[in-house]
């Protein structure tokens, strides 16, 4: 029997593919989360699972924050992106970070089933058009994926409003939360990254696609 964990905002995406994996997996079981809350939260009521699907761009997840996320949380969870874009330096990251698979959504169903067959082999998966172009990550990055995988979620959305360039009062606001708490946070990001100012801080962001 198989368990997988769909972590996607769209409910149409999460429904198709459920629909396409139960045509292809027998005795197959599957959970659902819309955000990345809601993805470690599942995750940390149990986390037996044998494959995480995970959307780049759902709520709190932010390109590769949420990957390098759940990878620090859960190091021996099998992962595969399942994403709308198919860039070749994004697809070449995620499989730097840790990534087992890079799956486009525009694949059809059949070739989605195959590409996890694959991955639950053991073996990773990317689109043929980047299999040679996954370029190692660079040990700087690989430093920088690892100080950002100690924000927590809430510190990690700051850094995002830091990269909008919204002023602390802005980002307040957003969070439902005061200005001393967004300035503590700013604090913990800073020490956390190794930077001094919100420019700094911005261009780690920049720097790893968050």
């Amino acid at each position: 029997m198989a368990k997988f964990l769909i972590a996607d905002d769209h409910p149409l995406f999460r429904e198709a593919l459920q629909g396409a994996l139960a045509n292809h997996f027998e005795e197959l079981t599957l959970r659902e989360a819309e955000d990345l809350d809601s993805t470690l939260a599942a995750l940390n009521e149990d986390d037996d699972v044998d494959l995480l699907l995970l959307d780049l761009h759902m709520p709190g997840s932010g390109d590769l924050y949420g990957l390098i996320r759940v990878r620090e949380d859960y190091p021996m969870l099998p992962v595969a992106i399942i994403s709308g874009s198919e860039d070749a330096s994004i697809v070449a990251k995620c499989i730097g970070f840790g990534a087992l698979g890079f799956i486009p959504k525009s694949l059809p169903s059949a070739q989605i089933a195959e590409a996890i067959s694959t991955i639950l082999d053991g073996d990773t998966w990317v689109p043929k058009d980047n299999r040679d172009r996954l370029d190692g990550i660079s040990n700087e990055d690989q430093e920088l994926a690892r100080k950002v995988s100690e924000l927590t979620p809430q510190q990690y959305r700051v850094l995002h409003f830091l990269h909008e360039g919204l002023l602390n009062k802005q980002i307040a606001y957003q969070l439902n939360i005061t200005e001393a708490t967004v300035k503590a946070h700013i604090t913990a990001i800073f020490r956390k990254l190794g930077v001094y100012s919100r420019t700094q801080a911005v261009l780690v962001a920049e720097r790893l696609q968050l």
